[in-house]
């Protein structure tokens, strides 16, 4: 049976920006979908960040830094929920659906360090795995297409619906869902087991950030630097 006609839980974050090393979380997601593609559960979680959530962040994913600080619970207590949450269903053996895995779970371990909660690989002894991330896979599987590579692009090249494009809980499960969908259009995928399948994708990351570093020194940037590791990105202490 094919990883992609299995159950499946979604991970997302909304944050304060684009910098791992320096944004915080506002708002997260774990949901699980079951073996049919429907939502089985959800989890959600506000978070007030300690800092100003810049307006550029809030005009994408709705939260106010007033908004935050009125209804968001505090940050390490969350954190902890969050990082317990994930790590249970990567010891599970059930896959980890992450659009732009090596943000998401690069930001939450870095998270995790800030407010001295256990990091997710130190949780686990190891680095996540399964993870399946939706944009190392389609830059794999359909390598030539042209266009954009965002969930909302995404959802509309493999037909997902996705109503609230950046609420956590809504990118989760259009995530889970595309990642179905790709598994099922792409036999070279989908017929993966899904341990080859996260180290497929650690390689095909790799060859991704290889490839857009050649471009941009040949282009733009001679000393560009794209970071290869996948799905975490390690925390140079």
């Amino acid at each position: 049976m094919s990883w992609s006609s299995g159950p499946m839980v979604a991970f997302d974050l909304e944050t304060t920006g684009t910098d791992i090393e320096t944004d915080r979380i506002v708002t997260a997601a774990v949901v699980t979908l079951d073996s049919g593609g429907r939502l089985a559960q959800e989890r959600t979680w506000l978070l007030d960040p300690g800092v100003v959530i810049p307006e550029q962040a809030a005009a994408i994913h709705g939260i106010s830094t007033d908004q935050a600080r009125r209804h968001g619970v505090s940050a390490a207590p969350a954190i902890e929920e969050i990082t317990r949450l994930v790590a249970q269903v990567l010891r599970s053996g059930t896959p980890l659906v992450v659009m732009n895995a090596r943000y998401d779970l690069s930001l939450l371990d870095r998270e995790c360090r800030r407010h001295e909660v256990e990091p997710l690989s130190e949780r686990l002894g190891a680095t996540p795995s399964p993870v399946i991330d939706p944009l190392v896979l389609d830059k794999h599987a359909d390598r030539y297409r042209k266009g954009r590579r965002t969930l909302e692009a995404l959802c509309a090249h493999y037909g997902v619906p996705l109503d609230e494009a950046h609420n956590a809980g809504a990118d989760a499960v259009a995530a889970a869902r595309t990642a179905r969908r790709m598994g099922e259009t792409h036999p070279s995928i989908g017929s993966v087991p899904l341990a080859d399948l996260h180290e497929l994708q650690v390689r095909a990351a790799a060859e991704q950030s290889a490839s857009l570093q050649r471009y941009l020194r040949r282009t733009s940037n001679p000393t560009a630097q794209i970071e290869p590791a996948w799905p975490v990105i390690p925390h140079s202490r």
